[in-house]
């Protein structure tokens, strides 16, 4: 953790990409009561999970639960979520695996297709709101 500017803490840089290659950015950011989490895709000790995008998708949200709870928080606190999408056919097969993990509180959420990384079928951020 980092703290350059009073009220705005870096939470851990990113992990390494494939081949050790530094990235550089934060996994997340809060400034002041919301957190911001960069954006995660499906990746394993910097490998992308190969699979289905069932499996991309359930990878995805197991990184953005490690990383929101670096920050103090859970599910419960996202208030946004941007979803980027190789393919607009997986659009279904994403939504099921969101919808598992976002039954009780569901965010905003905007949905676009995207080329990704080299294999990544599926990118996400989110915004979440927990007052310190």
């Amino acid at each position: 953790m980092t703290n350059n500017v009073k009220g705005i803490t870096r939470l851990d840089g990113a992990d390494t990409a494939a081949g050790g290659t530094p990235r550089p950015f934060a996994k997340a950011v809060r400034a002041g009561d919301y957190v911001y989490v960069s954006g995660q895709v499906p990746t394993i000790d910097g490998e992308i999970v190969s699979g289905s995008i069932i499996d991309q998708s359930e990878a995805v949200m197991h990184n953005i639960i490690a990383v929101l709870n670096l920050a103090g928080c859970g599910l419960e606190h996202v208030v946004k979520v941007s979803v980027w999408l190789d393919d607009p056919r997986d659009f279904t097969s994403f939504n099921s695996i969101f919808a598992k993990y976002f039954t009780a509180n569901p965010p905003a959420r905007s949905t676009v297709q995207s080329a990704l990384m080299v294999d990544a079928k599926v990118e996400m951020d989110v915004i979440a709101y927990k007052p310190e």
